[in-house]
């Protein structure tokens, strides 16, 4: 077994889904207008992602090689459902506000690479550990991401306002154009960061 402090600082810092593999794009850019949005899809990534992680782990010596891409999608999915069955629940305006990219979450390259390189050759414990990781890791980029997009864009934060109203507002940032924007400057300034620790 490794060490699970180690398998998840790996997920948050050395290997984010996000800033550093630049994986799952797709749910990144379009749904992170808003912080809210952004921790909503993230923590719904996370729990599919740990869920799925331990299940594969644990049918990894039964699931014939040839068809372990369908398995992967069959139990991926299986979670998905169960999750936005949630959403729908107990937060109906979140599931409204993410809309498609909740059933999308099947196919994000972010679950099927853990499920293919991590979780169908380590144990359950080590899987699950490296799904909190990774699932942390792009809940804080997601988060992060939608929080600097909504409060540049309209000077709020979480949906609280921040900024006064007659501060004048960057729109562009909660559009399409904003997610590259600021996607581009965080990686940048990160990128700085981890280069000068280093040198």
């Amino acid at each position: 077994m490794g060490n699970p402090l180690k398998i998840i600082k790996n997920g948050i810092i050395d290997e984010n889904p996000t800033f550093i593999q630049v994986i799952g794009m797709c749910p990144t850019l379009a749904v992170t207008s808003s912080a809210i949005n952004g921790v909503g899809m993230g923590v719904s990534t996370a729990a599919v992602l740990i869920c799925a992680n331990v299940a594969i782990a644990l049918l990894r010596k039964i699931i014939p090689d040839k068809v372990r891409i369908p398995a992967f999608v069959v139990v991926i999915a299986s979670f998905v459902t169960i999750v936005q069955f949630l959403l729908q629940a107990y937060m109906p305006a979140l599931n409204d506000a993410l809309g498609l990219y909740i059933p999308l979450i099947v196919v994000n390259c972010l679950i099927l690479g853990r499920a293919e390189a991590y979780a169908s050759k380590n144990s359950a414990i080590d899987s699950f550990f490296d799904g909190i990781g990774m699932g942390l890791g792009f809940t804080i980029a997601l988060g992060v991401l939608g929080l600097v997009r909504e409060f540049i864009g309209s000077g709020t934060a979480f949906g609280m306002q921040i900024l006064p109203e007659a501060f004048p507002q960057t729109l562009i940032f909660i559009m399409a154009p904003g997610a590259f924007l600021t996607l581009g400057f965080l990686m940048a300034l990160l990128n700085h960061f981890k280069n000068k620790k280093s040198a």
